[in-house]
This record gives structure tokens, sequence and C-alpha cells, in this order.
């Protein structure tokens, strides 16, 4: 069993057909056919089942595709490792929350693009859930997220602090009011959503009943926010626009409600780069810039 060997056996794993993974890896499927026999041979098991549409992995196959991927990602990262001298540029692939890409990063992204031009950035946004796991599945170098998080894998520095209020129609009540009356209309992104979980669990302590709506985009929620039809959690930094603009009304919490982190996590195990390094200083300046805040 070699490299090789299960770099044709994840492509056949992840396609499902083997003329399809002969020309991925630009070879010719009697290559890829004799490559996958030779490997049963080898660990004395079958680890395809043959059918009319393709293949599918046995229970063998299954155990053996996460050390595939391992020893994958390995290579992958040893040919990073002896081509990165140290200095900053290829690909950064970074990931963050809705509401700290649109309002907290553009200063920190313009600054690094500025001083590391040679770096090209793919931000992503996500939710707190899945952001974790991409970093955990090493999709992403690293992610900023809501806090508060212990992972034995991750690495974490808490960069920002939030103040978290609650958004209502201008002229609204304070929540508290709901409290023993009956349900409150939330509106909240999709499961996985930190600031989500926290308002509902918020609200439950408060023995005040949810009834939510789930909008996509933050824009939907404020702009549904300030027509009546709900109320929501989020930091006071990305609400700062509508109440300016006398669209909405904020409320604030009690301090153990509000304060909120944001952390910036990478897998403890991973390959820094050399633009990752530089992205992490530039981060940590912005951390202690907010713990001098405090």
């Amino acid at each position: 069993m070699d490299a090789g060997d299960l770099r044709v056996f994840e492509a056949v794993a992840r396609l499902g057909v083997m003329n399809k993974a002969a020309s991925e890896l630009n070879t010719v499927q009697s290559n890829v056919t004799s490559r996958i026999r030779r490997l049963e041979e080898e660990v004395g098991v079958p680890l395809f089942r043959r059918h009319t549409r393709g293949v599918s992995l046995t229970s063998a196959g299954e155990r053996l595709l996460p050390y595939a991927l391992k020893i994958a990602r390995l290579l992958g990262e040893a040919k990073r490792a002896v081509e990165d001298d140290g200095e900053p540029k290829g690909l950064l692939k970074i990931g963050s929350l809705e509401t700290t890409a649109a309002y907290r990063l553009p200063p920190l992204i313009s600054r690094y693009g500025m001083t590391f031009p040679a770096v090209n950035i793919s931000l992503k946004t996500g939710t707190n859930i899945r952001l974790i796991e991409d970093v955990l599945n090493y999709e992403l170098d690293g992610a900023f997220v809501c806090g508060p998080l212990d992972h034995p894998e991750l690495d974490q520095m808490v960069v920002f602090y939030e103040e978290l209020v609650v958004a209502t129609a201008p002229g609204r009540k304070r929540f508290e009011s709901m409290a023993g009356t009956g349900e409150l209309k939330i509106l909240v992104k999709g499961p996985g959503c930190a600031y989500r979980e926290r308002f509902e669990e918020m609200l439950l302590r408060r023995g005040i009943n949810v009834n939510r709506i789930e909008f996509g985009t933050l824009d939907a929620i404020v702009g549904c926010i300030a027509a009546g039809l709900g109320e929501t959690l989020l930091p006071k930094s990305v609400l700062a626009p509508a109440v300016k603009a006398k669209r909405i009304s904020i409320h604030s919490l009690p301090p153990a409600d509000a304060r909120v982190e944001t952390l910036f996590i990478k897998r403890r195990d991973a390959f820094v780069s050399g633009a990752l390094a530089a992205f992490l200083q530039l981060a940590r300046g912005e951390s202690k810039t907010a713990q001098a805040a405090e």
C-alpha cells in the first residue's frame, strides 16, 4: 500500500465510477482498475461493491477512507511546507460570521491586502457550527466565530468584543414585558447561528415562548423588524445604521447576556503558512486593541 494507491482509492470512492476517477487522475481506466484490485489483494478484503451504476464502498472501504484522506492531506501540507519560505503569498482561506465579515473585518482585510499583495484571500461566511466544522475538516485556514468555545483540536484567541442588544420596531416595549404573556415572534437565521441560540436560551430562562421565523440574510431580518414583524438579538455595531436612520429601536441587556467574544480559531495541528502567520499577527493586534478598550 502506497500513497499513489490511496490517492486512486480516494478518487474512486468520491466519484463512484472508475472512468471518472481515471479522467480526474489523468490516466486510463485499466490502470485505475488494476491498482484498486492490487490494493484489495494486499489488504485481503474487497473495498468496493461493483454494480451497474459504478462502485460503492464496502464496510472495509469505509474504514480505510479516513486514512486515505488523512494521508492525502498530509502530503498536501508537506508540499506546502516545502514551497513556503515564510513570505506571505498564495491562497489564504478565512471563514467568518456574516456580522463580523460585514462590520468588523473590512479594515483588517484591507490593511492585510495592502501590506501583503501577493496573498489571495478567500472569505467564506457561515454559521458558527459550519465554520467550526470547516476548520476542523481543514477546509479553512481559520475562522472568526462567536465564543465561548472549548475544543481540544482548536487554538483560539479573542479578537473582538461585542455588545448584544435586542432589536424591535420603534416604540415597542422591552421584550421582558412578554414574560408569561404568550409567544414572542423572533426573526433569526437558520440553525447553527450563535446569536439565535443565545437569544432562544435567554428567552427560555425568562419563561418566554418563542415563535421563530428564519431568514437568509441580516438585511431581511432588519427590514422585517422595522416593519414590526418581530424581534431579534444582534451585536449593537451591526444595528447602528438602522438605529441612526430611526428604522428600529434597540434595548440593552444585563452584562451577562450582552457581552460576547468574537474568536479567531485554527487547527492546532495544521501547517501555518507565511500568509496565515502574517494574518495572525494582524489579528493579534486587533485582539490587544480590544482588550485595551476593556
